[in-house]
């Protein structure tokens, strides 16, 4: 089933990095100060000190909290160093979830740059209604589960755009397994024949593998499949047809898989 970001239990890549993360906050000898007085100082503290890249620290909605971005991963950091926050914060008036925007920009961001030919594409006859990106591990038992539909999904009208995401790593029989799909010469093809546990001939080719690996690892993915909506929102995990389509035309009311 696809699991909705608000309903995962969801460890971001922030948080599972919490107990270095206080140890580098904890900054020697810093007292309360004002977001004010700390806000030159504590961007520069955590950029520099975090284990993860950063991509952005800048004030929350929050008085004293600083918001840390990291790809699509939020969180929150106290003004003096001492306390991080992994949670999402709501607009209590409109009851937006900001964190949650705040991770759809950033995969929407992400994923900007990756153009049709470095994906592998399934699409509906005329015009596509949905468009989804999904990571995709070829020895995955949920995303061959999801690729057996992919008739069904066409038929719904959602177009889908598979990235490799091998969840073994650089070496892993699966990251083979993804190279030799991408050198195929019909990927559509050979990415069906692999999922169905076909073995293809190994392929030699400029491949975005290694490319689209690290993209997901920047979107917080740790597992497959990964998808991402064309508005930003993830789901984690096998999405029925049936459901995908529900979701993707009436987001706010599916809160079950079907």
């Amino acid at each position: 089933m696809g699991v909705r970001p608000s309903d995962e239990a969801r460890v971001s890549t922030l948080s599972r990095l919490l107990p270095p993360l206080t140890a580098v906050l904890a900054l020697a000898g810093a007292g309360p100060a004002t977001p004010e007085a700390a806000q030159p100082d504590v961007r520069a503290q955590i950029a520099k000190r975090l284990d993860i890249k950063v991509d952005d620290v800048r004030p929350s909605p929050i008085a004293g909290l600083y918001e840390v971005t990291s790809g699509a991963e939020v969180g929150y950091v106290s003004a003096d160093g001492r306390f991080y926050v992994d949670g999402d914060v709501y607009e209590m008036n409109s009851k937006r979830n900001l964190t949650e925007d705040k991770r759809k920009a950033g995969r929407l961001a992400l994923l900007a740059g990756v153009k049709d030919e470095d994906a592998i594409v399934f699409a509906p006859k005329g015009q596509a209604a949905h468009t989804v990106t999904v990571f995709t591990d070829v020895d995955c038992v949920h995303c061959r589960r999801m690729h057996s539909e992919i008739a069904e999904l066409n038929k719904l009208g959602i177009r889908v755009r598979y990235l490799s995401f091998p969840r073994g790593g650089p070496g892993s029989d699966s990251w083979r397994k993804a190279e030799s799909v991408w050198c195929s010469a019909d990927r559509r093809d050979a990415l069906t024949r692999a999922k169905k546990g076909e073995t293809l001939p190994a392929g030699k080719c400029d491949s975005p593998v290694a490319a689209e690996y690290e993209l997901g690892r920047q979107l917080g993915i740790s597992g497959t499949p990964g998808i991402v909506t064309e508005t930003g929102e993830f789901l984690a995990g096998y999405a029925s047809a049936a459901y995908l389509a529900e979701y993707l035309s009436e987001p706010a009311a599916t809160t079950a898989a079907k």
